[in-house]
């Protein structure tokens, strides 16, 4: 059984605490690893706190190169990282090698921020009193970050705290999720390599009591969270006077209209829906038809949904597998039956075994049912006819969640009043609300979060402004 050693303050180190790591689809222990007490943390806190100035005056070229490095080393390594990744996260192989090739991506694209941190020149003599003046305003790293990463990308949204952290010149604190935290402590060993200072960078699986001092502390002068929206609001209560940035979660609403292609509708709703069992914060959860398109899309729906091929994560072939654990299966098979017996109908799936939930799609919802109202985090769509677009907009904003939405139309009108009216971070034309690319701003709005992710806008959240006014 292979060991994972934790990354604290530099070091590699081993605790009292072992943390079996079981893989969802065998649900069988395959590798082990450690949970960190208070003391390691306390010791991974101080380490960090002693490089933080050599990383607040560390060039942008040594930034760069130290990114650079672990880009291509990660990239150097794609089967090992993308299989650790399969195994822990029982994501599909598929989308486990997207997700690592994007982590590489992520680092690159972090790399060249580095290079063009924001700054600027401003002329002060708008009023009187700043005749013959002007300002240089410079960003300066924020200080230590605490960073929380979900189980469902469990390297690169991980990695969407590191690399701006590095970028902006801050140390950072990693707290993973337990469930997956082998494909970031296999990280750790590229970023010991990389060159930069030893406890920049610290990867600390802990217990939530313990992971609790990364809110609390206010030796964290930002807290970067991705998790589910109770956990994540809660946090922000507790976190004093530290800035505080949310990627929380969703229930995407998806709108496809007339004049759209349903071929390429369906592809990308169907992808939409059930990547990874839908344990994506923007999967597409609640999908809108327009009546007269409604059933041809549901007839080609269903079908290509009934194509997905389940299996091992690690065959190359298997599209959709076993969720992250049974508790959260089980709890869709409540939802959706709670559903049905309000009056939904299910067209395809409906059912579970042990950690497999089968991709399912429900008709005749009603908007405060689970489903629809909150975020189901697996393979569960419902799918609805509308008559009136502006209608259907009002329909996906009446949520609390805001995060993104996809729109399927050829009508510029629509794309533009689409854009103007709805209540989200993102809005994507001709694709599903899944869509993201890393250097993209993201995050949302409501209980969907705070803040925005994407390289440039993570940067600038983690750095203050200060200016220096001139005569």
């Amino acid at each position: 059984m292979e060991e994972f050693k934790l990354y604290c303050g530099g070091e590699f180190i081993t605790t009292e605490k072992i943390l079996d790591v079981e893989n969802p689809f065998s649900q069988k222990v395959f590798a082990k690893t450690y949970l960190a007490s208070k003391e390691n943390l306390e010791t991974a806190i101080n380490k960090a706190l002693e490089v933080q100035d050599e990383m607040k005056n560390m060039s942008s070229l040594r930034k760069y190169e130290a990114l650079s490095y672990i880009s291509k080393s990660l990239k150097e390594q794609l089967t090992y990282f993308a299989e650790l990744l399969a195994l822990e996260s029982g994501k599909p192989i598929i989308y486990s090698k997207g997700e690592i090739l994007r982590s590489v991506e992520t680092f690159k694209i972090a790399a060249e921020e580095s290079k063009r941190l924001p700054g600027e020149v401003i002329s002060l003599d708008w009023t009187p009193a700043g005749k013959g003046k002007h300002g240089i305003v410079q960003y300066f790293p924020i200080g230590l970050v605490a960073g929380i990463s979900p189980f469902n990308f469990p390297m690169n949204l991980a990695v969407h705290k590191i690399a701006p952290a590095l970028a902006a010149g801050c140390p950072i604190i990693l707290k993973p999720s337990t469930n997956t935290p082998l494909s970031t402590l296999a990280l750790a060993k590229l970023i010991d390599k990389s060159g930069l200072p030893k406890g920049a960078v610290s990867i600390l699986p802990m217990d939530r009591a313990t992971g609790n001092q990364l809110v609390t502390d206010e030796r964290f002068k930002l807290l970067s969270f991705t998790g589910s929206p109770h956990v994540g609001w809660m946090m922000k209560a507790q976190s004093g006077k530290k800035k505080v940035v949310l990627e929380l979660g969703g229930n995407a609403g998806l709108i496809v209209t007339k004049s759209a292609d349903l071929d390429i509708a369906v592809k990308k709703a169907v992808i939409g829906g059930f990547a990874y069992s839908g344990q994506v914060c923007i999967h597409a959860q609640r999908i809108y038809v327009a009546k007269e398109i409604f059933e041809d899309f549901k007839t080609m729906f269903i079908k290509q949904v009934e194509k997905l091929n389940l299996g091992d994560p690690m065959d190359d072939n298997t599209e959709i597998s076993a969720m992250i654990d049974e508790s959260n299966a089980k709890r869709i098979e409540i939802w959706v039956n709670e559903a049905i017996e309000d009056g939904a109908q299910v067209i395809c799936g409906g059912k579970r075994d042990g950690t497999y939930y089968e991709p399912t799609v429900l008709i005749d919802t009603k908007p405060k049912m689970k489903v629809c109202a909150l975020e189901v985090f697996g393979p569960v769509v419902t799918l609805e006819p509308f008559t009136n677009f502006k209608a259907v907009i009002k329909e996906v904003n009446d949520s609390d969640f805001g995060l993104q939405a996809g729109i399927f139309t050829n009508q510029i009108d629509e794309m533009d009043y689409a854009f103007n009216e709805l209540e989200v971070g993102g809005v994507i034309i001709n694709d599903a609300p899944i869509f993201r690319v890393d250097h993209m701003p993201y995050g949302g709005v409501k209980d969907s979060g705070l803040g925005r992710e994407g390289l440039k806008y993570a940067i600038q959240d983690m750095m203050e402004a200060k200016i220096l006014v001139r005569g």
